[in-house]
């Protein structure tokens, strides 16, 4: 999976999490659905390796073992959360401390329960890392939404702050004033997969 050209800048890791149990479908992991004939948990980490990551972490919580046997996920760090059911702060602190004593001086950090965000806009997020302060994500007619770019001077404060599912929230409204925003409606949609009625958004068939 992992891409033969160079990544668009070799300092920021894409950071998946992918540990969610989908309670609220039936108690299928989200990482496990399929869209478009291949796994979430697939085209979510193969959108962030085309957008130019330089390495890819993928959280896996629920069903883990299901997913590695299913999962093509070459070139991936896989990271295990054996707390994932606490919520998406435990996904996110585990995986930023995992990066940590890598080359990585920022995050790119992605759902997999989004499949509607194209390479194109983890691209453009990617594309306004600045160092270690960066502070970027992805809008969505103005408002913030995923993907979200952490730079490592950050990722002390979000682990603290990540708490339930709150994620990275939190922190991101403490520290909103600092948020560059790029727009990105033109090129995807933040549609979250939570439900039964959101199955409807997944298509079953075609091409990878």
């Amino acid at each position: 999976m992992t891409p033969d050209r160079a990544p668009r800048h070799p300092r920021v890791a894409g950071l998946l999490l992918a540990a969610g149990g989908g309670r609220r479908l039936g108690g299928s992991p989200k990482a496990l659905l399929r869209h478009n004939g291949a796994l979430l948990v697939e085209r979510a980490a193969r959108a962030l390796w085309e957008a130019g990551c330089t390495r890819v972490h993928v959280v896996l919580g629920a069903g883990a073992e299901e997913v590695r046997a299913q999962a093509e996920l070459s070139g991936c760090v896989i990271v295990d959360n054996p707390g994932w059911d606490e919520g998406m702060g435990s996904s996110l602190r585990v995986g930023l401390r995992s990066l940590t004593g890598t080359d990585a001086r920022g995050a790119l950090v992605s759902l997999v329960d989004q499949p509607g965000i194209s390479p194109e806009a983890y691209a453009r997020v990617l594309d306004s890392f600045t160092g270690e302060t960066s502070l970027v994500s992805a809008a969505y007619g103005g408002r913030r939404n995923h993907p979200v770019l952490l730079g490592a001077a950050h990722w002390a404060g979000v682990a603290a702050a990540a708490q339930g599912d709150q994620g990275a929230r939190a922190y991101l409204r403490r520290h909103s004033a600092e948020i560059r925003l790029v727009e990105c409606g033109d090129v995807a949609e933040p549609y979250d997969i939570d439900t039964g009625a959101d199955l409807g958004r997944l298509r079953p068939g075609g091409a990878h």
